[in-house]
């Protein structure tokens, strides 16, 4: 029995060892995998830092170049005017809150009554617009960077970083671009000085999880950012790397300011690893572009150091406190875990491919009710509109949408129900949502955008999944509503003064969209006023069934629709919690078997009194604009609007008036335009009316900023900067006539 025993206590310590000496060497691999896998980490977040990082810079850059740029045509526009320019520069700083500094300086004695400079400069100091002359005989800007090359050149361009001693008394960069007289040749240049402070707080904002330090140097090699302040201006990329005994330094040093890419292993002095990660900030995504046109670019390039030391300490850490551990439990667990190794395994696997499938389900059901409206009420600066929506999801992700915007006065609005359910419904839904945005944006007839977006799923669609669609375009001002429908439940028009208070909007029903491609579908109209309200849904609302599978049914719901009084505040949401509360009494806790969407809105435009009203006519000619800058200024004056303001107006009512006269009527034609100006305590409209030809600046496409302007095609920035000034453009044909009308609050 001993002999047995021992034996087997000798077999035990046998297999003792052997699992204490696998799973050893089983930890030391883990360590060089583990390892392996942190410096693929780092190397991975280090990159997407990089990348993250120069976006940022690069999206600010760009908005820096769009805002100079598109202000610089205003200059040229005013270029006999210099006692503007002032005012432009102060537009270029409140156009974007990176900008600290702008300047128009025009070449030697353009403006002989200025002497030889002439640089009106407006800057922000502490916290306060400032504005001073530029040009002085202690600073002669006809000799700086950022005027000489755009002179030269005929192209934008960035400085070098320099301390702005006279000037805007920081350090910072300079972005200008060149301005040109009536005879296309460069004047002087527009400016917008950046302050490197915001340099510094992108890059030591967000580390990595490991310890790193970052830093931004310019085209020359000097350092423009990093975590130690007394580097910044003080030295440069070269010096840096001639301080470390290893050579790939130089080498890393040469990329950056070559405009590379890429990443290297230094050894430094004290013995330590460092990986460098290094990009250059491009102002363009286009590296085909961008290396055909330099000097548009800014040169800066960015690096991320990461010290081995750092980077291990924790894998260091962990591997001691393991092999510690290992010495006192792993050789009794050893036996245990090998021989459930095989089943734990194969449970982890069904487990891990569970959560995967639950987690990627949760992801794409946010990502779905991300792209709907879902912050109510969504103008709470309006008093004509009151909205709320609701979706509820059969599955995690379902087939039904809604969506609504607000553009150039008009709500456009949408319901729909994809048919089928689960992903490919979803995936569906994401696409019609993103087609009638799209279309939309650019066309203002519901029976338009339906046709293109039928169009558009038929083409597409390869699983003979269709969409029954409802579209809406509710003009705000006047309350004229149109609509198309296809094949989607019909709406219910809530109106407390008719006899009957809910009925269903009348529809042309018409197949969905989807199912045949060039269907003609129409486009009904009618006129409601406040306070009517609109109450849209898809069938899962009359299909929810309870236990003897009765449906909810239409009259239900128009019960609780008429049981809901139209006064009272927030109507919108009031009637979709009630129809919901309505729904589960209903079903009685049933499993819901299909999606349920609500949207409701109610046109709520409030009246009020008028503080001034007055109106002019003019013939369709563009000489008489003088006597439209005097109306609008006497109307300004009236309501006690500051100059700026008046002069902001000034330009966007004569830019409609002067398009009105050169479109709507044909050449050899005479016609009048009356322009109409009213307000109240909240705000001042225009409206400009004529008998021309049908004409709709708004329909317009947006012009694209980020463009050159050889690249735009030509037209399009009147009504852009209409649209800027002004805070809201709408356009209607009533009775053979064109009516643009433009607001602005007070």
């Amino acid at each position: 029995m001993k002999i047995s025993n021992l034996k087997s206590q000798a077999s035990n310590l046998i297999l003792i060892i052997i699992a204490a000496l696998l799973v050893e060497v089983t930890s030391i691999v883990q360590y060089f995998y583990a390892k392996n896998g942190v410096r693929n980490e780092v190397e991975q977040r280090a990159t997407s830092e990089l990348r993250i990082k120069s976006l940022k810079i690069q999206n600010v850059m760009n908005e820096i170049e769009v805002a100079v740029r598109e202000m610089a045509w205003l200059v040229e526009r005013n270029i006999y005017s210099p006692d503007s320019m002032l005012i432009i520069t102060q537009r270029v700083i409140e156009d974007n809150h990176f900008i600290v500094g702008s300047t128009v300086a025009f070449k030697p004695y353009y403006f002989k009554q200025y002497g030889k400079q002439f640089a009106p400069y407006s800057y922000i100091k502490d916290g306060k617009m400032r504005s001073k002359q530029l040009g002085t005989d202690t600073y002669d800007y006809h000799n700086m960077e950022w005027y000489t090359v755009p002179m030269k050149t005929g192209e934008g361009h960035w400085s070098e970083p320099y301390y702005d001693e006279g000037g805007g008394e920081m350090m910072m960069s300079t972005y200008s671009v060149p301005v040109c007289g009536m005879d296309g040749k460069p004047v002087g240049v527009l400016t917008a000085d950046v302050s490197l402070d915001w340099l510094s707080n992108i890059i030591n904002d967000n580390h990595i999880r490991f310890s790193s330090q970052n830093l931004i140097i310019s085209r020359t090699g000097r350092v423009m950012a990093a975590p130690v302040e007394s580097l910044v201006m003080r030295t440069t990329m070269q010096q840096l790397s001639k301080n470390i005994i290893d050579t790939a330094s130089r080498q890393v040093s040469r990329n950056m300011m070559a405009g590379l890419s890429g990443q290297a292993e230094i050894k430094g002095n004290n013995g330590d690893t460092y990986y460098v990660f290094y990009t250059p900030i491009s102002l363009s995504n286009d590296s085909s572009y961008m290396s055909a046109n330099k000097e548009d670019d800014s040169g800066w390039s960015m690096a991320v150091i990461s010290s081995d030391r750092e980077i291990y300490r924790g894998l260091r850490t962990v591997l001691f406190n393991l092999n510690l551990l290992l010495l006192t439990g792993l050789a009794l667990m050893a036996f245990i875990v090998y021989r459930t190794a095989k089943n734990s395994k194969r449970l982890a696997l069904i487990s891990a491919e569970k959560e995967r499938i639950g987690s990627e389900l949760h992801v794409a059901s946010g990502i779905q009710h991300g792209m709907l409206p879902k912050v109510f009420p969504p103008y709470p600066e309006r008093d004509d509109i009151d909205i709320y929506g609701s979706l509820v999801s059969a599955k995690e992700v379902g087939g039904d949408l809604y969506d609504f915007y607000i553009r150039d006065e008009k709500l456009f609005f949408c319901i729909g129900d994809v048919s089928g359910k689960g992903v490919p419904a979803s995936l569906v839904m994401a696409v019609t949502r993103s087609l009638f945005r799209s279309i939309s944006s650019r066309e203002a007839m519901p029976d338009r955008i339906m046709s293109l977006l039928n169009d558009a799923m038929t083409e597409t669609s390869k699983s003979n999944m269709f969409v029954t669609f409802f579209i809406g375009v509710l003009d705000l001002p006047t309350g004229r509503l149109r609509y198309s429908n296809a094949g989607h439940c019909p709406p219910l028009l809530i109106d407390p003064r008719a006899d009957k208070k809910v009925t269903p909007l009348p529809v042309t029903p018409n197949i969905p969209i989807g199912v045949m491609q060039k269907w003609k579908y129409d486009t009904k109209e009618i006129i409601i006023n406040p306070p009517t309200a609109i109450f849209l849904y898809t069938d899962g609302l009359t299909e929810a069934e309870e236990d003897h599978h009765l449906q909810f049914g239409e009259q239900r719901v128009i019960k609780v629709a008429q049981a809901t009084d139209n006064s009272i505040p927030q109507f919108a949401e009031t009637l979709v919690n009630r129809m919901q509360s309505a729904v589960d009494t209903f079903v009685n806790r049933n499993e819901q078997t299909d999606d349920l969407t609500m949207l409701a809105i109610q046109y709520s435009k409030h009246h009020r009194e008028m503080r001034l009203q007055r109106s002019i006519t003019l013939p369709n000619n563009v000489e008489t604009t003088p006597q439209l800058s005097d109306f609008v200024e006497k109307v300004c004056i009236a309501l006690d609007i500051d100059d700026y303001t008046t002069t902001q107006l000034n330009l966007a009512i004569e830019e409609a008036v002067v398009n009105a006269m050169l479109y709507a009527y044909p050449v050899g034609t005479e016609g009048k335009i009356l322009i109409e100006a009213e307000a109240n305590e909240v705000r001042l409209k225009f409206t400009i009316t004529d008998s021309g030809k049908p004409f709709d600046p708004t329909a317009r496409k947006d012009v694209d900023t980020s463009l050159s302007a050889e690249e735009r095609p030509i037209g399009g920035l009147g009504i852009h900067l209409v649209r800027q000034i002004m805070d809201s453009i709408n356009y209607e044909r009533l009775n053979d006539k064109n009516v643009l009308t433009l607001r602005k609050k007070l």
